[in-house]
């Protein structure tokens, strides 16, 4: 396995490196410092600055691909033609042309791309779909799916404050999560239409203030219908005056029954509860702890390479994710709601 970029990246590295099939043999970043870092910390055989030179020294099975967002679509287009598998970091793409590119692109090397979709790897949202997927909640028809951070912005000139590198703000880096999450859970419903809105009322007067360039958006919402007649809100923000440091929760209600996964303490701890109507009387039930075992999503690439199948997160679920993502920007951006034509 290999691993490009070692920021995010680094993660990637160390998830590689406690599978028990797996073997980290190279990494590549530019910040040489970083490499070296990662080398010493989990004893990397090989270093690269350039990821073709990587590419064509290394036998590699898979990559990761954890780079700012401008280049997932051209090292992850790069490595499928040489024969790899990919694990891309989220978002998937910057438009939806590229993500459209990318899957074909792996499609037409026989290779599997799966998009690290990381909060599906959590105990609590796997206990949540087996619950669904046992009809416990029966058919979803509505959901409010959201990350707020009470502040949270990024640093001011670096490459998640610049479009041209990152595609957004906290829709396309926060909200990413919270909409895979709540698709997921959904069986992926097809969108048919979008309207959002964005606002950088907070993070742009702190931005001028540093004279730094920053021209994404501190807070997005979005509200989406799909094929099946469900309905989704989205929100993400990366400065809102709230009270919790960190706010995620993702509330599905269907016919039968309603869920929820979020965040404890304004941490990264989550907790899965359902919520039932049985013969009239009202009952709540809370994950203590799963029995079976939940992978992460690095392990979960390496074991799809190993049992030759497709990934849980896969590039047409990664497609859809952009659609929604692109049309709360354009609706944002013209005034108007976006539609899509259905197959």
């Amino acid at each position: 396995m290999g691993v490009i970029g070692l920021g995010m990246g680094r993660g990637h590295a160390r998830g590689y490196h406690s599978h028990p099939q797996a073997d980290l043999v190279a990494i590549c970043d530019m910040d040489v410092g970083r490499l070296q870092e990662v080398q010493s910390e989990l004893d990397v055989p090989r270093t690269y600055t350039d990821a073709e030179k990587m590419f064509c020294a290394e036998e590699l099975d898979g990559v990761s691909i954890a780079v700012p967002n401008k280049y997932h679509a051209p090292l992850t287009i790069a490595a499928l033609k040489h024969g790899l598998h990919v694990l891309c970091e989220k978002p998937m793409a910057m438009t939806v042309k590229e993500a459209e590119r990318m899957n074909a692109a792996a499609t037409k090397a026989s290779r599997s791309l799966m998009i690290n979709f990381s909060f599906r790897f959590t105990e609590a949202a796997y206990a949540l779909k087996q619950q669904v997927d046992a009809g416990v909640v029966g058919d979803i028809y509505f959901g409010r799916s959201v990350w707020h951070r009470r502040r949270g912005i990024p640093r001011f000139g670096g490459w998640f404050g610049i479009k041209e590198l990152s595609g957004g703000g906290p829709l396309i880096d926060l909200g990413v999560h919270r909409l895979d999450l709540a698709l997921w859970l959904m069986g992926y419903p097809e969108p048919v239409t979008v309207t959002g809105s964005t606002y950088d009322r907070i993070a742009q007067p702190l931005a001028k203030k540093e004279r730094k360039q920053f021209d994404v958006e501190d807070l997005a919402c979005g509200l989406v219908k799909f094929a099946n007649g469900a309905t989704l809100i989205l929100e993400a923000s990366w400065a809102l005056h709230q009270q919790e440091r960190e706010h995620m929760t993702t509330n599905l209600y269907g016919d039968r029954g309603g869920l929820v996964h979020r965040n404890t303490a304004g941490g990264y701890d989550f907790t899965a509860e359902i919520f039932t109507d049985e013969d009239g009387d009202q009952f709540s039930k809370r994950l203590d702890w799963r029995s079976g075992s939940t992978p992460s999503s690095y392990h979960e690439f390496v074991n799809s390479i190993l049992e030759q199948r497709a990934p849980m997160a896969t590039g047409e679920q990664g497609i859809k994710v952009m659609k929604i993502l692109e049309g709360i920007y354009k609706s944002a951006s013209s005034g108007r709601e976006i539609r899509y034509r259905q197959a």
